[in-house]
């Protein structure tokens, strides 16, 4: 039997892209990914933490700036307060749980500015506490464009945070207490806050470079299964009339 104007159905070569999982245990890059180049701003800027893997050190990032929001409106509402009660020229009567000296009385407008940062960073502070929990979500489903807003939140909250400690070291009395307390803990704060920030960006990247991987993948699937479409023949052959008529062209056996 003559098998003219028949083809065999062509198989295509697997794709490189085939095989990428989106899962937590396959986030390390495959050398696919190294082929395609990219800009250094959108590569992940480290690959490992130093105690645990970027996706659980971003987690943990994310539960303490959840938990670091919390404590800067608290510290904020107190601060503001404080500073309402030891106005210049009010009086007070009574007793009263802490006492003020360590309130910052001086310039006016110094004392302005102080207020200022405080209000500012309640605002900050509550938009933290939502984006953190934006990221817990995030992280989990591995989703990584609700991770946008945290890092540029967190990313203005750090800067806002450091010019207002750099400010508070410099115009507060480092004799009290509260002032050097403070000043310790938002030196750690800050220094913990950039590197989890780094960490979160390079697991955006990360995941940012497997979505592109997929959709190349999902692309080349499709492109693929559209060309083994087109090279199946019909029952009449490749063409099987002429554009004028419906003479079929195939030989007689």
């Amino acid at each position: 039997m003559s098998s003219y104007g028949k083809k065999s159905p062509t198989t295509g070569t697997p794709s490189v892209y085939s095989g990428i999982i989106r899962s937590s245990a396959n986030l390390h890059r495959s050398r696919s990914m190294k082929s395609i180049k990219q800009p250094w701003f959108k590569k992940p800027i480290i690959q490992e933490a130093i105690f645990f893997d970027v996706q659980k050190s971003s987690m943990l990032t994310a539960v303490f700036t959840l938990l670091l929001s919390i404590f800067t409106v608290s510290t904020s509402v107190f601060d503001i307060y404080c500073y309402s009660m030891a106005a210049p020229g009010s009086t007070h009567y009574g007793y009263y749980f802490i006492s003020y000296q360590f309130v910052y009385v001086g310039n006016r407008h110094v004392r302005n500015t102080l207020v200022m940062f405080a209000a500012f960073s309640i605002l900050l502070g509550l938009a933290l506490f939502v984006a953190s929990i934006m990221l817990i979500s995030a992280l989990r489903k591995e989703y990584e464009k609700r991770m946008v807003p945290w890092i540029y939140i967190f990313a203005a909250f750090l800067i806002f945070r450091l010019l207002a400690y750099l400010f508070f070291s410099i115009v507060n009395d480092l004799y009290f207490g509260y002032n050097v307390t403070m000043v310790i803990l938002w030196t750690l704060f800050i220094i913990i806050g950039a590197y989890g920030w780094v960490l979160v960006y390079s697991m955006y990247r990360e995941l940012s470079d497997l979505t592109r991987l997929e959709d190349l993948a999902h692309l080349r699937m499709g492109t693929m299964q559209s060309l083994n479409a087109s090279t199946v023949p019909s029952l009449a052959g490749s063409r099987p009339t002429t554009p004028h008529s419906t003479i079929s062209i195939m030989p007689v056996a």
